[in-house]
Parts: structure tokens; C-alpha cells; sequence
């Protein structure tokens, strides 16, 4: 497989593969305009030259925009490969990418996010586990950050804030960035619903690090709480989220 670089320099031209449209559709200029403001602070993005699902994002672990101590350490954001280009080693791949250039960069090692069983929009356990990953931190709601260390250092950790995954305000409240595309959509959908159904909904744009950095969730891009509880991280859209309302309330 062929690899393109995504930079500040050709973003516009290129497709971003978690939202494959033009850059007029609001979810594809969400997300380029968050991956352009990054790129200052050391983000690399990297995806096949292939139209489709295929690519890995990362960024050194401080200024990552999730709540971690990861001294020196590699964040990867997102590693996503799916449809007719699973099955091929492309995740590996990817992987092995991230691995040479955070050397490189001499950092002293990698981390990610992750949970004992597989869930939506996080990294397969299985898959980290057979490239070496182990655990270094879980939160209260089963949120796991994974590590890859190239020496011995310091292991990353969930900063307090993050661990018991609990806040005191009532209904239902959304912590979210814009790094997933697809709140850009959906996020406005479920609070016009929300309105309509006279149902206590609250929006937490996470639109700074500092902000993602100092929340109550290990996951930020997207966080649902309800009365006080950690409910998902699977981005909502209106059938998914009348069926969370139908079952908790």
C-alpha cells in the first residue's frame, strides 16, 4: 500500500478517511479545520492513497486532547482500517509508521486508548495485545489506556480528573470535541430533538487541549453522561439516542 502524508500544505485536496465527501459537506470541514489547527503541535496524519477507511492520527501525548500523564510519550488518536481494506496488514502497517517515526522523534514509547472488550470507535484489545500493548491505566468505566514503551520510563496514566468518570449535574450531558467528525452532524441533530422532546440535554464543546485535558472522562471526542453516569462513548445519532432515552429513563 501506497501511504500520502496529510499536511497543512495539501488537506484541502486530499479525502480524510473517516469522512469521505467534498469539503463542503460540515463534518469534512469539522474535521480538516481541527487537523490543520494540530499540525502545529506535532499531529501527523497518515492514510492510504486508496479512497477509503484506511489511516492512522497521532500527536506527542502532551498535547494530546485527552486528560493523560504520558511524559514523553506518542498519542495515537485514532487507527482505523475497515471495509474491503481490512485483512491485508495495513493496520500493522500503519502502526509500524507511528512506531519508526515516534523513535525518531525520541520519544519513549506509544499510547492509546482501549477497553477489555471491543468498543465502538476505540482500538481492538486483541489487536494491541498480539503487537505488545499492555495496560497501564483503566477508568471507572472500563476505558483503558494501552502502552507500547521503547525503553524503561515512566508509565502513562489517566490524570485523577478522569478516573471515576462521574459528574454531579442531572439529565443527560455530552462532552465532545471536534476530532470526530461526525459531531459536527449529529451533535446539533440530538440537541433539536432533545428541545422538541422537552428532554434535559447539555452540549460540552471541548473546543481547546486545556479544556480536553481537565474533564471527568478518559474519552473526550465523545463522552454521554445521565444524571451523573457515564453511559457511551458510540456518537448518537436520533434512533440510537431514543433508545438510550427509552432505556433510562
Amino acid at each position: 500500500m501506497d501511504y500520502v502524508y496529510v499536511t497543512k500544505e495539501n488537506i484541502e485536496q486530499e479525502h480524510i478517511c473517516c469522512a469521505i465527501s467534498s469539503n463542503s459537506d460540515v463534518q469534512v470541514r469539522s474535521k480538516k479545520d481541527w487537523l490543520t489547527d494540530r499540525f502545529e503541535d506535532g499531529l501527523v496524519f497518515i492514510k492510504s492513497s486508496v479512497r477509503g477507511k484506511c489511516f492512522i492520527e497521532y500527536i506527542p501525548a502532551k498535547n494530546a486532547w485527552i486528560p493523560i500523564d504520558a511524559d514523553n510519550y506518542m498519542y495515537i488518536d485514532c487507527l482505523w482500517v475497515a471495509g474491503s481494506l481490512k485483512g491485508h496488514g495495513y493496520s500493522s502497517e500503519l502502526l509500524n509508521l507511528c512506531i519508526e517515526d515516534s523513535k525518531k522523534k525520541g520519544m519513549d514509547g506509544i499510547c492509546i486508548l482501549s477497553s477489555k472488550k471491543k468498543m465502538p470507535y476505540l482500538a481492538d484489545p486483541k489487536f494491541l495485545a498480539y503487537k505488545g500493548f499492555r495496560v497501564c491505566d483503566e477508568a471507572s468505566n472500563g476505558i483503558q489506556l494501552w502502552y507500547l514503551a521503547f525503553n524503561d520510563s515512566n508509565l502513562p496514566k489517566f490524570k485523577s480528573c478522569a478516573k471515576n468518570c462521574h459528574i454531579s449535574e442531572s439529565g443527560f450531558v455530552l462532552y465532545y470535541t471536534s476530532q470526530c467528525p461526525f459531531n459536527a452532524k449529529y451533535v446539533p441533530i440530538i440537541e433539536n430533538l432533545s428541545k422538541e422532546m422537552n428532554i434535559e440535554f447539555k452540549a460540552i464543546h471541548l473546543d481547546t487541549k486545556e479544556k480536553a485535558q481537565n474533564v471527568p472522562t478518559p474519552i473526550t471526542t465523545y463522552a454521554l453522561f445521565y444524571n451523573g453516569d457515564y453511559v457511551t462513548n458510540d456518537v448518537m445519532n436520533e434512533k440510537k439516542f431514543l433508545k438510550v432515552v427509552e432505556k433510562l429513563k
